[in-house]
């Protein structure tokens, strides 16, 4: 990494998240003092310790990886970076901010004809805001409710819903969504 450490990442969040070291290390089920020592580069933590992190920062693990971007606020379309889906690898996700480091993020979710966004329902700690940009129709199972959406719709899921959209026609569906806080 060129000019950040993973353990200056883990400490930047952590204390943007306003975490005490101790409490950080409780919820990541580790102690004090190891935290510590990852945070000032001193031991190099296994995977599964830096998964631990993650989950307890609610943060993604790639962030630990990722090299600081050239700040830029304009994002191109070939410039994108791509998620895609393990469970239904057609999905795609298209990240439209620069980058996760603000309190928001938001995504443009690319569902083929057919494919539904994840097998299962999926949530996540933060609040949510999707606005259907394209295709015929998409209908959203939400906390036991399904909704359908045409382009221009919008809708607000609020946070640790369960939810999953599906694209029943035969057309791509394009759901253009903003998250707070930042989970991909």
């Amino acid at each position: 990494m060129s000019e950040m450490s993973i353990g200056k990442k883990i400490q930047s969040i952590r204390m943007g998240l306003g975490l005490s070291v101790r409490k950080a290390a409780a919820m990541a089920e580790i102690t004090p003092s190891m935290l510590s020592q990852i945070e000032n580069d001193q031991v190099n933590p296994s995977i599964n310790t830096l998964r631990s992190i993650a989950d307890s920062l609610e943060t993604p693990l790639y962030m630990f990886f990722q090299e600081e971007p050239k700040e830029t606020p304009v994002v191109r379309p070939q410039d994108r970076l791509t998620i895609g889906s393990k469970s239904e690898p057609d999905i795609r996700y298209e990240l439209l901010t620069p980058d996760t480091k603000g309190n928001i993020e938001f995504c443009m979710m690319i569902i083929p004809a057919g494919m539904s966004s994840y097998r299962d329902a999926h949530s996540h700690i933060g609040e949510e805001v999707a606005f259907m940009q394209e295709g015929e129709e998409v209908i959203l199972e939400a906390g036991g409710t399904s909704l359908v959406m045409h382009p221009g719709d919008s809708v607000r899921i609020p946070p640790k819903t369960p939810h999953v959209w599906h694209n029943r026609t035969q057309t791509v569906v394009q759901v253009i969504f903003a998250i707070t806080p930042p989970s991909f």
